[in-house]
């Protein structure tokens, strides 16, 4: 017999309501919150939705701030914090993706207001206490419990227009959370069975959602999925991945989710061997493969998303910097980090060639 297991799980306080229509409650969970007057919070091209959203809950919106931006940025971050002090906002209604709910939580680490998070993307960050802010090219990250949404609201409805391009990178960016989910320090038995039942509702789903946007049980299961990895990436340690990708936003600007996406297969592969039962369970999730990282490329390149960091807007100049950040404070990881095997990685990843260990 196997040594016997030893572990600890923390699970999140929250609430989770989930189904097509469930927006229309959205009202309800206000006034379940003990909240009166909220902030709507969403980015510049979700500005329609906001208002629709700040209609639908009536007098308990005091205004909407379609500002949020990629990322962050500290000075973004204060103008939202400065806007909801002048309104006497309790609290923020979060609509859309990352960068909305990213900027909620902010707001809630400044102010300590609660967030409800209604995200129309697969994110999954609304899913953590994870918080991020850009300042001078550095992204820093944080965990802190007050900037975790008291109630998440997975309306499927709300992603039908989501582009096939932005629904490809970002299942792939959830996929991310629950693969470094599966190799951390502080994963367990019950992280273990989320992550493999996300990733593999999110590889069933993302084709089907990538072929017709308008497939509602598709969209459904990716929505799913992505509510269990950000679970995973909630409850757990970041890692490698993490690391680069936080580097690599922070640094260049990248896009979020491509850049998730075409770091992934590259960080796993790296980690593989150092990580035989993540191997394991991750081949269940993709349909038996022994090599996921393979797979998760294979994936990628089926969703057409992009393939290269190159084509994200990375230099060859910008290589040095990046290894410099990876290897400062790094996140815990699996196998060793070493200069030269995050070179190795990164070179693969901006040429866009297939991943190895």
């Amino acid at each position: 017999m196997s040594q016997a297991r030893t572990f600890t799980y923390q699970s999140l306080p929250m609430r989770v309501v989930m189904g097509p229509g469930v927006l229309g409650r959205l009202a309800d969970e206000i006034d379940s919150a003990g909240l009166k007057r909220v902030l709507v919070l969403c980015s510049p091209p979700q500005q329609a939705l906001g208002e629709a959203v700040a209609e639908l809950i009536g007098h308990r919106a005091v205004g909407v701030h379609p500002h949020a931006r990629m990322h962050v940025p500290v000075e973004s971050a204060t103008a939202a914090g400065d806007r909801a002090a002048e309104l006497g906002a309790d609290g923020c209604v979060a609509v859309g993706g990352g960068s909305a709910i990213g900027l909620g939580k902010a707001i809630a680490l400044q102010h300590d207001l609660k967030i409800i998070a209604v995200p129309t993307t697969y994110a999954g960050s609304e899913m953590t206490s994870v918080w991020g802010l850009t300042e001078n090219s550095h992204k820093r990250t944080g965990k802190d419990p007050r900037v975790l949404p008291v109630s998440v609201l997975y309306d499927p409805e709300l992603t039908l227009s989501l582009p096939a391009a932005a629904s490809a990178t970002s299942g792939m960016n959830a996929i991310a959370h629950a693969v470094e989910a599966l190799y951390a320090p502080d994963a367990s038995p019950v992280i273990n069975l989320m992550a493999e039942e996300g990733v593999r509702a999110l590889a069933v789903a993302l084709p089907a959602v990538v072929a017709n946007g308008r497939d509602l049980p598709a969209r459904t299961e990716a929505q799913y999925g992505a509510w269990l990895c950000g679970a995973c990436l909630g409850a757990t340690t970041m890692s490698l991945h993490h690391k680069l990708c936080h580097a690599l936003g922070g640094t260049l600007n990248l896009p979020h989710a491509e850049t998730h996406t075409v770091v992934l297969p590259h960080a796993l592969a790296y980690n593989q061997p150092a990580a035989p039962e993540a191997v394991a369970s991750l081949g269940r999730a993709l349909g038996g493969t022994a090599d996921p990282a393979t797979a998760l490329w294979d994936l990628a390149r089926h969703l057409d998303a992009p393939g290269s960091l190159r084509e994200l807007g990375m230099e060859e100049d910008d290589f040095g910097h990046i290894v410099e950040q990876a290897l400062a404070s790094p996140y815990a990881n699996p196998r060793q980090v070493t200069a030269e095997g995050i070179s190795g990685l990164l070179s693969r990843a901006w040429a866009g060639e297939p991943p190895t260990a």
